[in-house]
């Protein structure tokens, strides 16, 4: 596999958890970066850090409407409301993000001529009736139902993609991300690990829905990076998964949390939400295979990592 060059990278949801990682990641590699993000959900304190870096630009700017800052070699598509919570609230502006603003950050790498990597999510899956799910799955997805307006506008963004590369011949690759959690994770956003962190922390019992014992697959944010990065230098075109395949409940999640806080809280049981999946692992054998890529860190250890940022977000 031949390592792209970039001199000159695009980034949309640059000011998210993971969109402000990857700036981070594609610095390091010597690119300069333009950061496009409307703040609906990013926080410039994720970009803070950057202020006095030559070779970062940051643009506010809603990537539903056509935007152009400029020749790119490389377009990361990460524009996207992603929490339960965030998208929840705005579900049209999330449907909107995944058409429109995919079709604008296409138009742009084919203006340039550049590559294209796309944010794509395991909700693409649904409630799996595979298990662990591997790319070829096709999912088991309610099209109707409250969390639609994620899982469709990132299935739509899959096949926009796809056709702008068979009728274009362009450079586009798509990531299927599964749960990730570090710092710069939004202390309120109703994911599973930054709910069961603020809670411990504040020394309030810990929510679980159900009886805790649905999984979920927690990869910590380096390794993520360090995944897409790999991705985007392959060429590969179609969906890959980037996600740790060790399998947690979320009981033991929960216990695990309180061990890496220190604190003695009770747990707390709700009912399930509506359509929440009931198990979540991905297949890597692809990633595994294509870009000799597997996550180094374990639950426990990228909790103990996250615990000071959580810690500064206590009130």
């Amino acid at each position: 596999m031949s390592k792209q060059v970039w001199e000159r990278v695009l980034v949309t949801g640059a000011a998210g958890f993971l969109g402000s990682h990857l700036c981070d990641a594609l610095l390091a590699e010597g690119a300069s970066v333009v950061g496009v993000d409307n703040l609906a959900t990013g926080s410039l304190d994720n970009l803070k850090h950057l202020a006095s870096e030559s070779r970062f630009t940051y643009e506010q700017a809603d990537i539903c409407r056509p935007f152009d800052y400029g020749e790119v070699d490389y377009v990361f598509n990460f524009a996207s409301p992603a929490s339960p919570e965030d998208y929840m609230r705005l579900g049209p502006e999330t449907l909107r993000v995944g058409s429109d603003g995919t079709v604008n950050a296409l138009e742009v790498a084919k203006r340039y001529d550049a590559g294209f990597l796309h944010a794509s999510t395991s909700e693409c899956y649904g409630d799996p009736l595979q298990h662990p799910q591997t790319e070829a799955y096709w999912g088991n997805v309610n099209p109707i139902g409250p969390r639609s307006v994620y899982d469709e506008a990132k299935r739509f963004s899959e096949a926009t993609i796809m056709a702008y590369h068979r009728y274009y011949r362009m450079r586009t690759g798509m990531v299927r991300i599964f749960n990730t959690y570090g710092p710069r994770l939004q202390p309120n956003d109703g994911r599973v690990i930054s709910n069961l962190m603020m809670q411990a922390l504040r020394r309030e019992p810990l929510t679980i829905y159900g009886e805790g014992k649905q999984t979920r697959s927690f990869c910590y944010v380096s390794d993520l990076v360090r995944g897409i990065v790999a991705l985007a230098h392959s060429g590969e075109p179609l969906p890959t998964n980037i996600g740790n395949p060790q399998e947690w409940t979320i009981l033991d999640c929960a216990k695990t949390v309180l061990k890496v806080t220190g604190v003695d809280v009770p747990i707390t049981f709700k009912p399930m939400p509506e359509d929440d999946p009931k198990q979540r692992r991905p297949d890597i054998t692809k990633a595994r295979e294509l870009l000799g890529w597997e996550p180094q860190v374990p639950l426990r250890e990228g909790l103990q990592k996250s615990l000071e940022y959580f810690q500064s977000k206590v009130q």
